[in-house]
């Protein structure tokens, strides 16, 4: 894989970290800041809207530019917005440089997603993927945990401030490994044409059961700790045990599936789509049983992003003929899962701590109804 894949990935990571850190940081940003605990649960929700309305609002801001100085600009973004937060002394402003980091991830990873395949031959696109989305996998790994055990000790900006840190070398890495490229001379109707990509039956509907994939990945992901803490009656030091299990198993999943979903990705979504199907009523089922419970997560965090990285990897097939809005196309889907998914994985909540599985397992289950008449569009062996 080209060297310029890895400082993406650390952006990536850097951007992942930020993505998820806040779950254990609300607490003491909302008492930090005097506003109450549901108030401060709206800064989750502002860096969802950004990502989704960012990917492809940033990728046309950035289709006529080089691609190592955009994603360079993101970058540098990313970490003036996390600085920025880091020393915000109010919520409306700490509000607002979340939108900005949003704003910026959607259109680093929007650019990154078009610029990692276009290092690599077509037949590789899909280990490209896999090497970038490593960074997110990384991030439920070690980013967060590490971030809430620095904001545990030393109060939430640390971990803000640890985040613009890491943005640095990635700076640095895209900066000197990333080859500069002309910028695209994209004309109106340039963007027109590819903007018209999205009336295409095909790519809606991988767009689509990426999104639902991803929305059964965040329903479960975001209300795992009341799982392990109520239902398997484990101490709160096993919730980070879980997420990192979930984690590693994504990284596994990402990795298998890169290798398999540029040329077999029937296989992939043969063997993952209904496994994961079946994964999720039974992690409800034996979510009492916490080697069950343990075992049964680092198996749907592989079976999920396995798949998800699979469904990416033919959107940007299916985009092909937009090549400077595909990546955005990609983003788009994965954050609208990100986003519904846990406003579903909420409703299901109804009095038990395992409604959110129950609801991945429908949300996998409308994915596979929806997938299986289109067999040939999306497992195109």
């Amino acid at each position: 894989m080209p060297l310029a894949l890895y400082p993406l990935a650390l952006a990536v990571f850097a951007m992942g970290t930020s993505e998820f850190m806040l779950a254990g940081l609300l607490p003491d940003i909302a008492s930090d800041l005097g506003v109450t605990a549901g108030t401060a649960g709206l800064l989750t929700s502002a860096f969802a809207t950004g990502m989704v309305v960012g990917a492809p609002l940033m990728a046309v801001l950035a289709r006529d530019r080089p691609g190592r100085s955009s994603l360079l600009g993101f970058v540098l973004l990313c970490a003036a917005a996390h600085a920025a937060g880091a020393t915000a002394t109010g919520f409306p402003l700490l509000f607002a440089t979340r939108v900005v980091a949003a704003l910026a991830n959607a259109g680093f990873l929007a650019v990154a997603l078009t610029t990692a395949t276009a290092l690599v031959p077509p037949d590789r696109k899909g280990r490209a993927l896999a090497v970038l989305l490593s960074g997110t996998t990384a991030a439920t790994i070690a980013g967060v945990p590490a971030g809430s055990v620095l904001g545990t000790l030393l109060g939430w900006r640390a971990t803000f401030w640890a985040v613009a840190a890491l943005c640095l070398p990635a700076a640095a890495g895209i900066l000197r490994a990333v080859p500069a490229r002309p910028a695209k001379k994209g004309t109106a109707g340039g963007l027109r044409a590819e903007l018209a990509q999205l009336r295409r039956p095909r790519l809606l509907l991988v767009m689509l059961l990426g999104a639902l994939v991803n929305a059964a990945t965040f329903a479960s992901f975001t209300f795992l700790a009341p799982v392990v803490t109520g239902t398997a009656g484990l101490g709160d030091l096993w919730v980070s045990v879980a997420l990192m299990l979930f984690g590693a198993g994504s990284l596994a999943g990402v990795g298998v599936a890169g290798r398999l979903s540029d040329r077999r990705p029937g296989l992939v979504l043969a063997v993952a789509g209904p496994a994961l199907l079946a994964g999720w009523p039974a992690l409800a089922v034996l979510a009492h049983l916490p080697v069950a419970l343990l075992v049964l997560v680092f198996v749907q965090g592989a079976l999920s992003f396995a798949l998800g990285s699979t469904l990416m990897t033919r959107v940007l097939h299916e985009a092909a003929d937009a090549p400077t809005m595909a990546g955005s196309y990609a983003t788009a889907a994965l954050n609208a899962g990100a986003a519904a998914g846990p406003l579903v994985a909420a409703a299901a909540l109804a009095g038990t701590d395992l409604g959110p599985l129950w609801a991945s397992g429908a949300l996998v289950a409308v994915a596979l109804l929806v997938a299986v008449p289109f067999r040939a569009v999306t497992a195109p062996d």
